[in-house]
Parts: C-alpha cells; structure tokens; sequence
C-alpha cells in the first residue's frame, strides 16, 4: 500500500534561500510514517496496548530540488517487508508539477517495550502494513556501515534538553540534524545546504547526557560523529554533502 499526503512548507520549516530545511523534510517522513503506522495499529497511540515500538536505525535523503516557502508538496510513502530483523521505509517527495523533487530511506526495528528487547517482525504485523515489495528508491547496500573518521578537525559539546527528547524518552531522532550543524565549521554551515544526507543511529541519548560532536571533511562528504562525552560510546553518525 502506498499512502498520500500533502503538506505546505511553513515559515518555521525554511532556512537559507527561503528554502525547507533537511530537518523539516525528514519531519515530514516522519509524519506520513506514522500516519501509515496508525492505520496499520501498530503507531504510538497502540504502544500501551502492543508493547511494540518502532526504532528508526538510519536514513538516508537524496534533494533533487528543494521547495520553498509556501510550496505545497505531496508524500508518498510504502513499507518494504521484513530483511532479517529490520524493515525499509521509502519516500517519494512530488512538487505541484508532479516531478519527484525528494526521495529517501529508512531502515527499523521493533522493540518489546515492557522487556527492552529487539522482537522478530513477523508476517502477521507486516500484512497489516501492505508492504510494497518491488518498489524502491534506494538498494539496501545504501544503509552499510558509515566508517567512522580516525581523525578529526573540531569538535563541540552538547547537553541534551528537555525539548530534544522523544516518547521514547531519548533525544528525537531529528535534532541529530541539529547536532551536526552545531558541529560544522561557520563557513561550511552558511556556505551549503547538503542534498545527499545519510544518518546512522547507534546508540540512544538521554536527557541530560553531555555529548562530543567531532567533525571532518573526509572523501569529499561532511562527517560528524556523535559521541558520549568520555568517548567511549559512538551514538550516530551524520554523513553530508
């Protein structure tokens, strides 16, 4: 099953050039996402009575054109099935015109919420979602490993507030968005608007928690990792350009 939705690019979702910012569109995706997870019975509202909860693992976000201010737009969005224990999301952005301006990828586990622990997705909760099994906009090699850096060039530090935390009760997914552009030199953050974006998540961040965001400009791509504050934890990495 494919699911449809129009949004309109607000004020408080543009950046440079009056344009929507990566972390506005990923906020998109995950709307329609959810909406899909609703219909399916297996979204937020459910988690009490489920004990299941989606974990996002990774995205991956390509710009062909990025819309502006007042743009409308329409999503499309599809499950994939179940590889191993993970599942694919894909998403198709379309402008009035009716040209496909943004396409991306997510990559999920099911988590048993009153044992903490990772469940097989079996087929019973994927039929509910329909999956689309053919249809794709990225191979799954796009989600191997980032490497991360030997070396870095700068680094910031980070303590994770109240309004960067999700239901789960870890900071939400999007403000990693907002982590790496912390991290980046000044003239690399005024200077691009990075249309290839790929996020790997590793490890949660909890409310309070002080985390390192290293930066490097490593094979032509902008890499920032994010780790805890002795460095012992890498919890994801954000690789740009």
């Amino acid at each position: 099953m494919i699911l449809e939705n129009e949004y309109t690019v607000k004020l408080s979702e543009i950046g440079k050039g009056n344009k929507v910012t990566n972390k506005a569109i990923l906020s998109y995706l995950e709307d329609i996402g959810g909406i899909h997870s609703n219909k399916a019975g297996y979204g937020v509202l459910e988690i009490q009575e489920t004990h299941l909860s989606w974990i996002l693992l990774g995205w991956r976000l390509q710009v062909i054109r990025r819309p502006k201010y007042a743009e409308k737009i329409n999503i499309k969005t599809w499950s994939k099935g179940i590889v191993k224990f993970y599942t694919y999301r894909d998403f198709e952005i379309y402008d009035e015109q009716g040209n496909l301006i943004i396409k991306a990828s997510s990559k999920w586990i099911l988590l048993d919420t009153e044992k903490g622990k990772i469940v097989r997705i079996d087929s019973g909760i994927m039929g509910k979602y329909e999956p689309e099994l053919n249809k794709v906009v990225f191979d799954i090699s796009e989600f191997d490993k980032i490497k991360e850096p030997d070396n870095f060039e700068y680094e910031k530090e980070y303590t994770v507030r109240r309004a960067d935390i999700d239901v789960n009760n870890h900071m939400h997914n999007l403000n990693y968005i907002e982590l790496a552009n912390e991290a980046l030199p000044e003239e690399v953050y005024r200077g691009a608007l990075f249309n290839d974006v790929r996020i790997t998540y590793k490890k949660e961040i909890k409310l309070g928690e002080t985390v390192k965001c290293k930066y490097t400009f490593e094979n032509d791509k902008y890499i920032i990792v994010v780790k805890s504050q002795d460095e012992t934890v890498t919890h994801a990495i954000i690789e740009m350009n």
